[in-house]
């Protein structure tokens, strides 16, 4: 579900940032690391969408990892019979 939650806003605004960037800049006066890029136009246009895209996934990554309670930051993903012996969340046979 959290990948829902990363990946279609992340979509929405890849698309509205390569419209926004490609509206200010031809794709056919960039330049790469000092040279001319010599790419169609389609092609640019797809490599900056799949960088708006990623760049704004990692965005709302953060965002979802950041809004972790305590909860599931602390939470054990061992059952409790399952944890190591001296383990203070450990269920013991005989308490």
């Amino acid at each position: 579900m959290r990948a829902i939650w990363v990946l279609w806003p992340s979509f929405i605004v890849g698309g509205i940032g390569v419209g926004v960037f490609f509206t200010l800049v031809d794709p056919q006066e960039l330049y790469l690391f000092g040279e001319p890029v010599h790419w169609s136009p389609l092609a640019t246009y797809s490599l900056g969408f799949f960088c708006f895209w990623a760049l704004a996934a990692i965005s709302s990554a953060l965002t979802c990892f950041f809004q972790r309670n305590s909860e599931e930051i602390n939470r054990c993903p061992l059952p409790p019979a399952g944890r190591p012996e001296g383990c203070p969340k450990r269920e013991e046979p005989e308490a």
